[in-house]
């Protein structure tokens, strides 16, 4: 069931925490309950996640490399049946049996998604590139995490995830 639209504002419950009144429409009733507000704010990126996975076509996986030991190598793997992925690495010409691009520029289809492999300190470099190509979303994997990068690319609409892998996200949902 979806929240219904509009929430009432938060109000203080014992012990100093703070609940959320929510209310769900579902087999023809409104159920009504409250619910702490980090729950809340839990379900709320949970629905944000699903909603990116469901409308995401095509994934540029930058940074993905062709050993089978890496992290990118496995997520772009798992994630080959379900979507059209695009590595994305100057080093490589071909990853995964797919043309390797030199960067998302190069790329000569509309992407989705960004999913980045990259340290947090070299985020920025893959902002603009991300913004100029028209990517909907822009996924930074576990433990990557950029508040200038993110704040940069909401402000041209673009939809940030940041510090969680997009395969165990996946898994998860669809």
């Amino acid at each position: 069931m979806a929240p219904r639209a509009g929430v009432e504002p938060a109000t203080p419950r014992l012990g100093g925490g703070c609940s959320i009144r929510l209310s769900y429409r579902g087999l023809g009733r409104i159920v009504t309950d409250r619910v702490d507000l980090d729950v809340f704010r839990s379900l709320n990126m949970r629905m944000h996640i699903k909603r990116i996975l469901e409308e995401t076509k095509t994934i540029a996986v930058v940074g993905l490399s062709n050993n089978p030991t890496k992290a990118s190598f496995g997520v772009a793997k798992y994630l080959m049946p379900f979507y059209r992925v695009i590595p994305v690495n100057p080093e490589y010409d071909e990853v995964l049996g797919l043309r390797c691009y030199p960067d998302l520029q190069s790329i000569p289809e509309k992407v989705d998604m960004v999913d980045l492999f990259q340290r947090s300190e070299n985020v920025m470099p893959f902002v603009r590139p991300s913004i100029d190509i028209g990517a909907r979303y822009f996924w930074m994997q576990m433990g990557i995490r950029s508040a200038r990068a993110r704040a940069d690319l909401e402000a041209e609409g673009i939809e940030v995830v940041e510090d969680l892998c997009l395969k165990v996200e996946h898994a998860r949902f669809l």
